[in-house]
């Protein structure tokens, strides 16, 4: 093991700021007091100290510690401190909720022993700075001890302070430990960068020569990093980085993405809040290729359909009224209304609609025609009449929504005529 340039002192500074003396619960006094009482050392680790100094309040705090896992577990049974999540005990986490009230994620400091690119073997260390030399970034590689020093192996916060993002020691070794680091690389620089493109040379190397790390990275994982890229700042302009770094095709999107699409959409709606299923939707095609990310990236329900949703709509909708087009899809869809109002909305900021704000005010009409309705008109209750609500409700749509339950009652033998029609023709 070769370690880079560390800082002969580590404690560069003591924090007494707001947001840190928030984050002293009366549960984490608790903490602390056990971990003194039984002789071990606690400290705050990662992107916690990174957000206290920026003055950020942390919206987790995570925390290393010189106790083993068994140590953990002998102090909080002798404290009759109940345990939670003991699956993270093999990767050396103990999980003590305190007064019944609050949860602490605690881990033993490690390194790590043999690494495969997404897994890795750890043994337990005492030395602060040999756990802080195997984290991705020097940015997140400082500790905070509770008594407000920082401690800084790593030169994280010059690099903090300059906005620069970088790995901790050599960048190459580093990406191969875990090659889902390409992607926390992009989510920390629009985090934490100035500038959208403000790369340096060696890293984007580093990175582009060890892409194809990242097919053997479950989906999963990849969209918890990409999504909040493409939700984070320079989305757009980060996006083009990752593709120009040939990423592309080991996280799901196909080979031949429309940059030039992604350019014009981030130009124009880069101020609307876009999902991150919009602007990914950017650099897809057609249909084949959203459902080819969706089955590499595992999307919720909703995020497939708004990837299909985007590639089907995106193209202008010439019509005298231009919500109209926009309003009957909500109307006859087959999903929830709510949802698919929710989709539309995406497609006008994609186009960057003026027609936006009017659009997301629109009520969704209710259909006036009920179940009942119909079966005082003879339909059949089951799958047919499913069928006849459904063609009354595009007639509707397509007369604006203005016909009354009374006028569309009208259209009911109409429609049963029609769909006996269909059903001769089969």
């Amino acid at each position: 093991m070769v370690l880079p340039k560390a800082r002969e002192n580590p404690v560069i500074m003591k924090l007494e700021t707001p947001e840190f003396k928030s984050i002293f619960t009366e549960e984490l006094l608790t903490l602390v007091s056990l971990f003194k009482k039984y002789g071990y050392e606690i400290r705050v680790a990662g992107g916690a100290v990174r957000d206290l100094l920026m003055n950020q309040r942390p919206i987790d705090l995570d925390f290393a510690t010189t106790a083993t896992p068994t140590q953990m577990k002998d102090m909080f049974t002798a404290e009759e401190v109940r345990m939670i999540n003991m699956n993270g005990e093999k990767h050396g986490t103990i999980t003590p909720r305190i007064n019944d009230k609050e949860n602490f994620e605690i881990t033993t400091l490690r390194i790590d022993v043999v690494t495969d690119g997404r897994h890795a073997e750890v043994q337990f260390t005492t030395d602060w700075m040999l756990d802080a030399f195997r984290r991705d970034l020097t940015i997140n590689s400082m500790f905070l001890g509770l008594d407000g020093s920082i401690y800084d192996y790593f030169f994280g916060y010059d690099d903090l302070k300059k906005r620069r993002v970088a790995f901790v020691g050599n960048p190459v070794t580093r990406i191969q430990e875990d090659y889902l680091r390409i992607l926390r690389y992009f989510r920390f620089y629009g985090r934490i960068a100035q500038e959208p493109n403000n790369h340096e040379v060696e890293t984007l190397k580093a990175i582009k020569e060890n892409a194809s790390g990242l097919q053997n990275v479950s989906g999963e994982r990849i969209w918890t990093e990409l999504k909040k890229i493409l939700e984070g700042n320079y989305a757009g302009d980060l996006m083009l980085t990752i593709v120009g770094n040939d990423i592309a095709p080991f996280i799901g999107l196909p080979e031949d993405v429309k940059t030039e699409e992604l350019k014009q959409v981030w130009k124009r709606s880069r101020h609307l809040k876009l999902n991150a299923i919009t602007l990914l939707s950017s650099l897809l095609s057609n249909e084949e290729d959203a459902l080819a990310l969706n089955a590499r990236l595992k999307f919720s329900a909703f995020e497939r359909e708004l990837a299909l949703f985007v590639v089907q709509h995106r193209e202008p909708k010439l019509h005298p009224k231009p919500l109209m087009p926009f309003q009957q899809l909500v109307v006859k869809s087959k999903s929830k209304p709510t949802d698919t109002k929710k989709m539309a909305i995406e497609v006008l900021k994609y186009i960057n609609s003026p027609h936006l704000e009017e659009f997301e005010q629109w009520d969704i009409p209710k259909f006036p025609v009920t179940g009942n309705m119909l079966k005082e008109q003879g339909v059949e209750s089951g799958r047919f009449m499913g069928v006849v609500i459904t063609e009354l409700k595009h007639y509707w749509a397509d007369t604006d929504f203005k016909l009354s339950a009374e006028e569309l009652l009208k259209e009911v033998p109409r429609i049963l005529t029609t769909l006996k029609e269909r059903k001769k023709k089969k």
